[in-house]
């Protein structure tokens, strides 16, 4: 059974049956011969079909975010936000489409050109905390370029998942390219496995990561993984304080925190630290927490109760290794899974705040002697995911964004995904790229045509 419930009170809000065997068929074999034909469509054609989709989404925006809302707790100001991306995901891979997929011509070599063909069906298992936007992300490309899409989507947003099959179909792609599964957790190897699906994205947990790394390398398929991440937020002293500390509330708690791509680890030179966390502790305070369908509300539920247990043992286990807890990290009373912004002073490496991804409002701040023991600090991780370096200096901030780990550095700046930008993570947090030209490319056969002359 998969269940969907209102994280702001705890209620069941709907619940689904898993597909039958039989049901799983229909759908593999509906994409698979789906694809065959759509592949050969005209890339203008496809994109045509995008700019639709695009329309589509702005028309349904409120119904939709109202859906994620309920279904996840993302506050309503920021679930229309996340429609409104969506949307302009569409629009940018349906203007960029034809230019990304043109034959090249190797120059090097006279008669040879490149053709980026499509892979064929892509299964693309993705989390709940964006349920719309990690699934357009990865599927606007992928339908441009010409493939098809199983989506099997995290258990706890199987309505985002509905709607979201339901709005592709409204925008007039052939019937059964993108197809939703309901599927228990056991049944994705085989589907990873099944001759149909030629290639595998993910977007969740390293040790999920790990799981269809091995299931998808063991039957030589293509994979994008983009998993979890502890995103350090360096703050140097000649920064300004009041927009870093403004910016630091905005990276931590956007989402409630409850993102790969939050800033986790707060690093900041020991001269100015005092003054930061004073700022971070007054503006974290200012956060209004509630029902997330109120406007005013800034701060919403985490998505589920285990999450919030594992938060705030996180939080506690840091306390308790020596961390001081400057505001939160009490579990509140009431219905649904709220947390309180939490912020914890003085965290070191070996800590749990700092050793692990905390997916939730909790930020930690490191001291660090000068930038040098910064960049060392935000390296001392397993996850190279982003990360943000806060100077005055931007000539500076670029060599040392040189120096960080990471897929991507945003100096003075906080980071975010862009349509336009490749998007992806080295070390823990996965490999491949999402969005940008780079993006579209993952899963295509770059495939060298080489044409001589008749003897």
């Amino acid at each position: 059974m998969i269940t969907s419930l209102n994280p702001a009170t705890g209620e069941q809000l709907a619940s689904f049956d898993a597909h039958m065997p039989d049901e799983v068929e229909a759908r593999l074999v509906g994409a698979a011969r789906a694809q065959a034909d759509w592949r050969w469509r005209p890339v203008t054609e496809r994109s045509a079909l995008l700019r639709r989709l695009a329309e589509l989404l702005r028309t349904e925006k409120l119904a939709l975010a109202a859906l994620v809302t309920a279904e996840m707790g993302k506050p309503i100001v920021e679930a229309l936000a996340e429609v409104e991306k969506c949307a302009r995901n569409c629009d940018y891979y349906a203007d960029a489409a034809p230019g990304m997929l043109a034959d090249a011509p190797i120059e090097a070599v006279a008669g040879t050109m490149l053709a980026y063909e499509p892979l064929g069906v892509v299964l693309a298992i993705m989390p709940w905390n964006y349920p719309l936007w990690q699934v357009i992300r990865f599927a606007a490309p992928a339908l441009a370029a010409g493939n098809g899409a199983i989506l099997k989507h995290a258990a706890n947003v199987p309505q985002s998942a509905l709607a979201l099959e339901g709005l592709i179909a409204a925008g007039g792609f052939p019937p059964g390219l993108f197809t939703n599964l309901f599927v228990e957790p056991g049944d994705v190897a085989g589907l990873i496995r099944d001759p149909r699906v030629a290639a595998v994205t993910l977007t969740g947990s390293t040790q999920v990561g790990a799981i269809v790394a091995a299931e998808a390398g063991a039957a030589l398929k293509k994979q994008v993984l983009e998993l979890g991440g502890s995103d350090p937020f360096v703050v140097l002293a000649d920064a300004d304080l009041d927009r870093a500390a403004a910016m630091a509330v905005t990276a931590r708690f956007t989402n409630a925190g409850q993102s790969c791509v939050n800033a986790k680890r707060f690093i900041v030179e020991s001269s100015i630290a005092d003054g930061f966390v004073e700022r971070f502790a007054v503006r974290a305070a200012a956060l209004r927490s509630g029902d997330p369908l109120d406007p005013a509300t800034t701060l919403g539920p985490l998505a589920r109760a285990n999450l919030r247990a594992a938060l705030h043992g996180q939080v506690e286990s840091s306390v308790a290794a020596g961390a001081r807890l400057v505001a939160g990290g009490v579990l509140p009373e009431g219905p649904g899974f709220f947390y309180p912004p939490t912020l914890l002073d003085r965290v070191t490496p070996g800590m749990a705040a700092f050793d692990e991804e905390t997916f939730g409002p909790a930020a930690a701040i490191i001291r660090a002697a000068d930038a040098e023991e910064a960049i060392e600090l935000a390296n001392r991780t397993a996850f190279g995911l982003g990360a943000s370096i806060w100077t005055a200096d931007p000539g500076r901030g670029l060599a040392l964004a040189r120096r960080i780990d990471a897929g991507a550095v945003f100096v003075n700046a906080v980071v975010a995904s862009d349509p336009r930008v490749p998007f992806g993570g080295i070390k823990r947090s996965g490999y491949g790229r999402e969005l940008g030209e780079h993006g579209m490319k993952e899963f295509t056969n770059m495939k060298a045509i080489h044409v001589a002359e008749a003897a």
